[in-house]
């Protein structure tokens, strides 16, 4: 039985999902990646949430939130982000992005200084040139997407999440992941990462500005964001930690121990 209970609020305009711990702690938002959603946090819930007041958010396009197109680039994701950072009244939030979060979230603290408490990135994509494994490189560089356009939920979802190592998904959870991708949802999703050789080449410039202190964290095994991603981060960032735990892209569910671990360490630090 899963601890998370999705709920919806209208944040700009859109219907934006997301789940809720005890308000009783500091408070940290955690962003879920894709092609998955907030459920992404079943495995680490419980363990967070004792270090934490948890808000969980599918971000604008992804899992269960409303799209809209102009918000599917890293640096326009990153100003939503504050807004709802803004729209649930968190002052000085710990900050959790990884994969598709991990740029968006950098951008937020890069342009927001003093905004965010601390973050957690990793797992997605940093460098430029890229470094991107199958299927994401194709996805960002491919000249043709038509072909894209026709993949479901099981061609995509059913696929990444048989590729989770070492972990049974609740049929809760698949279900959730499922039903987020109807139709032509991951098409349209693309976007975002097609966004990527250009904006990362921004963020790369903004990095070395960048004060709140960032906790980087990849699986040692990720076949599809190498941890070449997180290391260019580490060697940019002022005030960075480094740590690449064994686990392959999707460490959250893979190792969700240490990745609690790291993270519930990483917050009574900061």
């Amino acid at each position: 039985m899963t601890q998370i209970q999705p709920r919806f609020r209208t944040i700009d305009g859109l219907s934006i999902r997301y789940a809720e711990s005890a308000k009783n702690k500091p408070s940290a938002l955690l962003f879920s990646p894709w092609p998955e959603s907030i459920y992404a946090y079943d495995a680490t819930w419980s363990r967070l949430a004792e270090h934490a007041h948890l808000i969980a958010v599918d971000l604008p396009g992804f899992g269960h939130s409303e799209l809209r197109a102009d918000l599917l680039t890293p640096k326009a994701m990153g100003e939503f982000i504050v807004k709802i950072a803004d729209a649930f009244g968190l002052e000085k939030p710990h900050a959790v992005g990884p994969d598709v979060g991990t740029s968006a979230v950098l951008f937020a603290a890069a342009t927001n200084p003093g905004r965010f408490r601390s973050v957690v990135v990793g797992s997605g994509g940093a460098l430029v040139p890229t470094d991107l494994g199958s299927p994401l490189h194709d996805w960002v560089h491919d000249e043709d997407i038509s072909q894209y356009r026709a993949m479901g939920p099981k061609d995509v979802v059913n696929v990444a999440m048989d590729a989770i190592d070492g972990y049974e998904l609740p049929d809760v959870v698949r279900q959730d992941y499922l039903a987020a991708y109807q139709g032509t949802r991951f098409y349209e999703q693309m976007a975002y990462v097609r966004a990527y050789p250009t904006q990362l080449k921004e963020l790369a410039e903004l990095l070395p500005t960048i004060t709140t202190p960032v906790q980087l964290l990849n699986g040692k095994n990720d076949p599809v964001v190498p941890p070449s991603n997180v290391e260019f981060l580490h060697g940019k960032l002022p005030n960075s930690k480094l740590d690449v735990i064994d686990a392959g892209h999707f460490a959250w569910e893979e190792n969700a121990d240490e990745y609690a671990r790291v993270v519930t360490e990483w917050w009574q630090k900061n």
